[in-house]
């Protein structure tokens, strides 16, 4: 059994489209047909895989309905995490997901799955993306002071969801892990962020994340080696459709 992932699919069956690049860029061209030929190739019904945010355009689950059925209907076990796009999933009723998916979908907040002997952990993060300028000292974020007021509140949130997940997956006795990400683990200006920290501080072995998309957004957070971590970009577009193998 291996474990794959992918973020980004932004599917569309049911609404329209909002963002310009999937209209005009080719990668985006039949994108849905081309991730579900690669996945048949690639992934089988005992494997798992991870779909790292932005499933859908649909703002409820009824606007969802084709999207996540598509979704469904890939081969193996599928695990979604929220994205920033993901309307549809209020984060206080992802039980509520899981109940009503059960054996079909799973929904990763505030919960861990397993795959083998690793626990599978994760939120949807928060990196904030610029605007930057430039000053003496060198490039510094353009946050006001209300706009960083807000970006701490909402990283103060996702770190605190995401130590509810590894604290669940260590209760149930797991010490190897996984995590998951939509947001990147840090922007263009970190070394490092709460959520390095806390992936060291667990023990993680891999940091798997999306939302970059766009060429010039491939390498706007760590990817490789990081203080023994792997950090890996599984977006969609990156992967040119393929999802990625994170392990056997």
């Amino acid at each position: 059994m291996s474990l794959f992932a992918i973020g980004d699919l932004h599917l569309h069956y049911q609404s329209p489209l909002k963002a310009p690049n999937q209209i005009y860029d080719r990668i985006w061209k039949n994108h849905e047909e081309k991730f579900r030929k690669n996945c048949e190739k690639l992934v089988g019904p005992g494997d798992t895989l991870v779909l790292v945010g932005d499933h859908s355009w649909g703002r409820t689950l009824a606007e969802c309905e084709k999207d996540l059925a598509y979704i469904e209907s890939l081969p193996g076990r599928k695990i979604l995490l929220r994205g920033n796009h993901d309307m549809f999933w209020d984060a206080k009723k992802t039980n509520r997901l899981n109940e009503q998916f059960s054996g079909r979908l799973s929904f990763l907040q505030n919960n861990f799955f397993s795959y083998e002997d690793y626990a599978l952990v994760g939120t949807k993060g928060y990196t904030f993306e610029g605007p930057f300028y430039l000053n003496r000292s060198g490039f510094v974020s353009g946050w006001d002071e209300k706009e960083a007021a807000h970006a701490e509140k909402l990283v103060g949130r996702e770190a605190e969801r995401l130590r509810v997940s590894l604290e669940a997956a260590r209760t149930a006795g797991f010490r190897k892990m996984v995590l998951f990400l939509h947001y990147p683990p840090t922007n263009i200006l970190q070394t490092d962020s709460v959520f390095t920290q806390m992936a060291e501080e667990y023990g993680v072995s891999q940091v798997v994340y999306a939302h970059c998309h766009g060429e010039s957004r491939f390498h706007d957070s760590i990817q490789g080696d990081h203080n023994g971590i792997t950090y890996s970009l599984v977006s969609g577009d990156f992967l040119k459709w393929m999802p990625m193998k994170v392990m056997d």
